[in-house]
Protein backbone atom coordinates (compact mmCIF):
# COMPACT_ATOMS: atom_id res chain seq x y z
CA UNK A 1 0.00 0.00 0.00
CA UNK A 2 1.25 3.49 -0.76
CA UNK A 3 1.81 6.02 2.04
CA UNK A 4 -1.33 7.94 1.02
CA UNK A 5 -3.35 4.71 1.33
CA UNK A 6 -1.84 4.06 4.78
CA UNK A 7 -2.84 7.56 5.86
CA UNK A 8 -6.37 7.12 4.48
CA UNK A 9 -6.72 3.80 6.34
CA UNK A 10 -5.60 5.41 9.61
CA UNK A 11 -7.94 8.37 9.15
CA UNK A 12 -11.04 6.29 8.42
CA UNK A 13 -10.41 3.57 11.00
CA UNK A 14 -11.29 0.84 8.49
CA UNK A 15 -9.63 -1.26 5.82
CA UNK A 16 -9.32 0.56 2.51
CA UNK A 17 -9.11 -1.71 -0.54
CA UNK A 18 -7.00 -0.74 -3.56
CA UNK A 19 -10.13 -0.55 -5.73
CA UNK A 20 -12.22 1.97 -3.82
CA UNK A 21 -13.19 4.94 -5.95
CA UNK A 22 -11.94 4.98 -9.52
CA UNK A 23 -9.26 3.16 -11.45
CA UNK A 24 -10.70 -0.33 -11.50
CA UNK A 25 -11.72 -2.48 -14.44
CA UNK A 26 -15.46 -2.36 -15.20
CA UNK A 27 -17.84 -4.57 -17.15
CA UNK A 28 -17.95 -4.18 -20.91
CA UNK A 29 -20.82 -6.02 -22.65
CA UNK A 30 -18.82 -6.17 -25.89
CA UNK A 31 -15.55 -7.51 -24.47
CA UNK A 32 -14.48 -11.13 -24.32
CA UNK A 33 -14.45 -12.59 -20.82
CA UNK A 34 -11.01 -13.88 -19.83
CA UNK A 35 -10.84 -17.41 -18.38
CA UNK A 36 -9.79 -17.00 -15.66
CA UNK A 37 -10.21 -13.31 -14.82
CA UNK A 38 -7.00 -11.48 -13.93
CA UNK A 39 -8.01 -8.29 -12.16
CA UNK A 40 -5.47 -7.84 -9.35
CA UNK A 41 -1.66 -7.57 -9.26
CA UNK A 42 0.33 -6.33 -6.27
CA UNK A 43 3.67 -6.50 -4.48
CA UNK A 44 4.15 -8.03 -1.03
CA UNK A 45 4.08 -5.11 1.39
CA UNK A 46 6.53 -4.94 4.32
CA UNK A 47 3.44 -4.75 6.59
CA UNK A 48 2.40 -8.23 5.38
CA UNK A 49 5.64 -9.99 6.37
CA UNK A 50 5.80 -11.89 9.66
CA UNK A 51 8.59 -13.07 11.98
CA UNK A 52 9.31 -16.02 9.64
CA UNK A 53 10.35 -13.59 6.90
CA UNK A 54 7.47 -14.29 4.52
CA UNK A 55 3.88 -13.16 3.97
CA UNK A 56 1.80 -13.87 7.07
CA UNK A 57 -1.20 -16.19 6.79
CA UNK A 58 -3.78 -13.48 7.51
CA UNK A 59 -2.34 -11.36 4.71
CA UNK A 60 -3.02 -14.07 2.15
CA UNK A 61 -6.72 -13.60 3.00
CA UNK A 62 -6.30 -9.81 2.81
CA UNK A 63 -4.91 -10.10 -0.74
CA UNK A 64 -7.65 -12.55 -1.77
CA UNK A 65 -10.15 -10.05 -0.36
CA UNK A 66 -8.66 -7.33 -2.56
CA UNK A 67 -9.01 -9.69 -5.53
CA UNK A 68 -12.67 -10.30 -4.63
CA UNK A 69 -13.19 -6.54 -4.38
CA UNK A 70 -11.74 -6.08 -7.88
CA UNK A 71 -14.19 -8.76 -9.06
CA UNK A 72 -17.14 -7.07 -7.30
CA UNK A 73 -16.37 -3.81 -9.06
CA UNK A 74 -15.88 -5.59 -12.38
CA UNK A 75 -19.44 -6.98 -12.22
CA UNK A 76 -20.93 -3.71 -10.92
CA UNK A 77 -20.86 -3.84 -7.12
CA UNK A 78 -19.24 -0.52 -6.29
CA UNK A 79 -19.83 2.41 -3.89
CA UNK A 80 -23.04 3.42 -5.64
CA UNK A 81 -24.39 -0.13 -5.58
CA UNK A 82 -23.64 -0.46 -1.86
CA UNK A 83 -25.09 2.99 -1.12
CA UNK A 84 -28.35 1.65 -2.59
CA UNK A 85 -28.31 -0.99 0.16
CA UNK A 86 -26.95 -4.20 -1.39
CA UNK A 87 -23.63 -6.02 -1.50
CA UNK A 88 -21.96 -9.43 -1.67
CA UNK A 89 -20.72 -10.86 1.65
CA UNK A 90 -18.34 -13.76 2.09
CA UNK A 91 -19.93 -16.58 4.10
CA UNK A 92 -17.19 -19.22 3.78
CA UNK A 93 -13.54 -19.31 2.74
CA UNK A 94 -11.09 -22.21 2.36
CA UNK A 95 -7.44 -21.19 1.99
CA UNK A 96 -4.66 -23.46 0.75
CA UNK A 97 -1.14 -22.08 1.23
CA UNK A 98 1.31 -23.67 -1.21
CA UNK A 99 4.54 -21.64 -1.19
CA UNK A 100 6.14 -18.79 0.71
CA UNK A 101 6.46 -15.34 -0.76
CA UNK A 102 8.70 -12.58 0.60
CA UNK A 103 8.58 -8.81 0.93
CA UNK A 104 8.75 -6.93 -2.35
CA UNK A 105 7.91 -9.94 -4.53
CA UNK A 106 5.27 -9.42 -7.25
CA UNK A 107 2.04 -11.42 -7.10
CA UNK A 108 -0.75 -11.89 -9.64
CA UNK A 109 -4.21 -13.16 -8.82
CA UNK A 110 -6.81 -14.88 -10.94
CA UNK A 111 -10.45 -15.60 -10.23
CA UNK A 112 -12.98 -17.95 -11.73
CA UNK A 113 -16.71 -18.34 -11.15
CA UNK A 114 -17.39 -21.99 -10.37
CA UNK A 115 -21.15 -21.67 -9.92
CA UNK A 116 -23.92 -19.27 -8.96
CA UNK A 117 -27.64 -19.07 -8.28
CA UNK A 118 -29.98 -16.14 -7.62
CA UNK A 119 -28.40 -15.34 -4.24
CA UNK A 120 -24.94 -16.94 -4.21
CA UNK A 121 -21.68 -17.05 -6.12
CA UNK A 122 -19.04 -19.78 -5.69
CA UNK A 123 -15.63 -18.43 -6.70
CA UNK A 124 -12.05 -19.67 -6.77
CA UNK A 125 -8.89 -17.54 -6.52
CA UNK A 126 -5.32 -18.46 -7.42
CA UNK A 127 -2.31 -16.43 -6.27
CA UNK A 128 0.82 -16.78 -8.43
CA UNK A 129 4.28 -15.32 -8.21
CA UNK A 130 4.15 -12.80 -11.05
CA UNK A 131 7.71 -13.49 -12.26
CA UNK A 132 8.06 -17.26 -11.90
CA UNK A 133 4.39 -18.23 -12.27
CA UNK A 134 4.65 -20.44 -9.15
CA UNK A 135 1.29 -21.14 -7.48
CA UNK A 136 1.51 -19.59 -4.01
CA UNK A 137 -1.99 -20.09 -2.61
CA UNK A 138 -5.64 -20.66 -3.50
CA UNK A 139 -8.91 -19.58 -1.92
CA UNK A 140 -12.37 -20.99 -2.48
CA UNK A 141 -15.22 -18.71 -1.40
CA UNK A 142 -18.99 -18.76 -1.14
CA UNK A 143 -20.51 -15.30 -1.47
CA UNK A 144 -24.09 -14.30 -0.70
CA UNK A 145 -25.99 -11.27 -1.99
CA UNK A 146 -27.48 -9.26 0.88
CA UNK A 147 -29.94 -6.52 1.64
CA UNK A 148 -27.73 -4.61 4.08
CA UNK A 149 -30.60 -2.77 5.78
CA UNK A 150 -32.50 -5.97 6.55
CA UNK A 151 -29.34 -7.98 7.22
CA UNK A 152 -30.65 -10.86 5.09
CA UNK A 153 -29.83 -12.55 1.85
CA UNK A 154 -31.82 -11.49 -1.18
CA UNK A 155 -31.86 -12.22 -4.93
CA UNK A 156 -29.41 -10.38 -7.15
CA UNK A 157 -30.76 -8.02 -9.79
CA UNK A 158 -31.01 -9.33 -13.37
CA UNK A 159 -27.93 -7.39 -14.51
CA UNK A 160 -25.66 -9.10 -11.95
CA UNK A 161 -27.16 -12.49 -12.69
CA UNK A 162 -26.55 -12.03 -16.42
CA UNK A 163 -22.94 -11.02 -15.83
CA UNK A 164 -22.30 -13.94 -13.46
CA UNK A 165 -23.88 -16.33 -15.97
CA UNK A 166 -21.66 -15.00 -18.77
CA UNK A 167 -18.52 -15.30 -16.63
CA UNK A 168 -19.52 -18.78 -15.42
CA UNK A 169 -20.09 -19.88 -19.00
CA UNK A 170 -16.64 -18.61 -20.03
CA UNK A 171 -15.07 -20.38 -17.04
CA UNK A 172 -16.71 -23.79 -17.55
CA UNK A 173 -13.95 -24.63 -20.06
CA UNK A 174 -11.36 -24.45 -17.25
CA UNK A 175 -10.58 -27.65 -15.35
CA UNK A 176 -12.15 -27.82 -11.90
CA UNK A 177 -9.42 -27.36 -9.25
CA UNK A 178 -8.79 -30.53 -7.22
CA UNK A 179 -9.10 -28.71 -3.88
CA UNK A 180 -12.62 -27.36 -4.53
CA UNK A 181 -15.15 -28.70 -2.05
CA UNK A 182 -12.60 -30.81 -0.22
CA UNK A 183 -13.22 -31.20 3.52
CA UNK A 184 -10.42 -30.67 5.98
CA UNK A 185 -9.30 -33.53 8.18
CA UNK A 186 -6.59 -36.01 9.03
CA UNK A 187 -7.07 -39.13 6.90
CA UNK A 188 -7.05 -42.34 8.96
CA UNK A 189 -6.16 -45.66 7.46
CA UNK A 190 -7.84 -48.84 8.63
Amino acid sequence: MADSDDEAEQNTGRVITPYEGTGHRTWDDTADIPAPLSLHHTTVSPAWVDYNGHMSESCYLLVFGDNADAFFRYIGIDERYRAAGHSLYTVETHLHNRREVAEGEPIRLTLRVLDHDTKRAHIFHEMHHDTTGTLLATAEQMLVHVDMERGRSCPMPATLLQRLAAIHQAHTALPRPEVVGRPMGIPRRG
